[in-house]
């Protein structure tokens, strides 16, 4: 698609950040192909930190926590009404919005694509229903189409977040440098990044790191803000054994696929970033987000599955997403053996596979281009 189109991207922040981070990616993604993007969201406060420096083509517009009316006039959507409207993650676009773009639709005959962006997951569904219709029932947008858009590691997917140039900037990354730039005492060790909640088998694994090493090496702890970094540091106050460690800032999103990139083994949580630790193409372990009756561990399976995971691989997501046998899970115990050798070739492995597909940007303009 080569014309120039409004996107009005909507997003809640419900926790943890996951979803105004994807919802960021994407809107920077798509205006780096030439688009404008408005992005409406309820609490922007943590683009200070994810993107400090914003991007071109892209304007961040408050969506009132109260309900109350969207600023349009502010927004410029007289002289640029919408295109495609992005409804991320079930969010519910706001009435007024809706009733908006319907006007614009009467004077011109041209109704927005609606789009509704869902999380990713690598289990069967998200293959059947990828872009099938729902019908809009009522209100001023009544018979309209909304179309459901699965993000997802198939063909037949709506596929992964992939900036253009990407995996060209990892192989031009200079980890010493960066390391040094972030002020990380680096002596050679192996390396592990941890972003977490606070899983069960953390205190094993620090003690762990600090008795037997990586494999033989050293560990240096390279920990995420946040929720990772205070339940270090209550262990730690507690008198429990850990490696070298260092408590790292809030990082810009850039900033953290270059930690992903410096680091021999990364700990990663929730769906951005496993998306940025598979192209990283390093030995991962993913911590999922717990769900009500335990549908994670549905939704872990089938991701493991697609990753094509070994033995190894498999305990050791099991341990660190609670599904062990107690003696292995409890706090204090060891969790099982990193096979880095293997867990690199796998991840290499379904790097290439993956990144073949077009991405996640490249197929909603796709499939825009087919509905307008």
């Amino acid at each position: 698609m080569n014309r120039r189109l409004q996107w009005d991207i909507f997003c809640k922040v419900i926790d943890n950040f996951g979803d105004i981070g994807v919802c960021w990616r994407l809107a920077a993604d798509l205006a780096s192909r030439g688009h404008a993007v408005r992005l409406w969201v309820d609490d922007a406060s943590a683009l200070r930190w994810m993107a400090p420096a914003r991007s071109e083509g892209v304007g961040v517009m408050p969506w009132p926590q109260d309900g109350g009316p969207l600023d349009l006039d502010a927004a410029g959507f007289a002289q640029h009404p919408s295109d495609v409207l992005v409804e991320a993650f079930g969010c519910e676009i706001a009435p007024d919005f809706v009733a908006a773009c319907a006007h614009v639709a009467q004077a011109t005959g041209l109704e927005p694509v609606w789009i509704n962006l869902e999380y990713l997951s690598a289990e069967d569904y998200a293959e059947r229903y990828h872009a099938l219709p729902s019908p809009v029932q009522s209100g001023p947008a009544a018979g309209w189409t909304k179309w459901f858009f699965y993000p997802g590691f198939t063909e037949n997917t709506g596929g992964l977040l992939r900036e253009p140039g990407l995996l060209e900037r990892q192989a031009g990354f200079e980890r010493a440098g960066w390391l040094q730039a972030q002020g990380i005492a680096w002596n050679g060790e192996a390396l592990v990044s941890l972003f977490c909640y606070e899983p069960p088998a953390l205190q094993g694994l620090l003690a762990q790191l600090a008795k037997e090493g990586l494999q033989g090496r050293p560990v240096r702890l390279l920990v995420a803000a946040g929720r990772a970094a205070n339940a270090v540091r209550a262990l730690v106050e507690a008198g429990n054994g850990h490696p070298s460690i260092s408590y790292l800032p809030l990082l810009a999103q850039v900033e953290y696929d270059h930690l992903l990139w410096a680091c021999d083994l990364n700990f990663v949580r929730g769906e951005d970033s496993l998306v940025r630790a598979l192209w990283a193409g390093k030995p991962f372990i993913w911590q999922i987000y717990p769900q009500q009756d335990d549908a994670h561990q549905v939704k872990l399976q089938a991701f493991l599955d697609m990753l094509q995971a070994p033995p190894s691989l498999r305990a050791f997501h099991a341990a660190w997403n609670g599904q062990a046998a107690p003696q292995t899970a409890a706090a204090g115990q060891s969790t099982p053996p990193a096979d880095l050798s293997g867990w690199q070739a796998t991840a290499l492995a379904a790097r290439a596979r993956l990144e073949v597909q077009d991405d996640l940007a490249t197929r909603l303009l796709g499939f825009v281009a087919k509905k307008r």
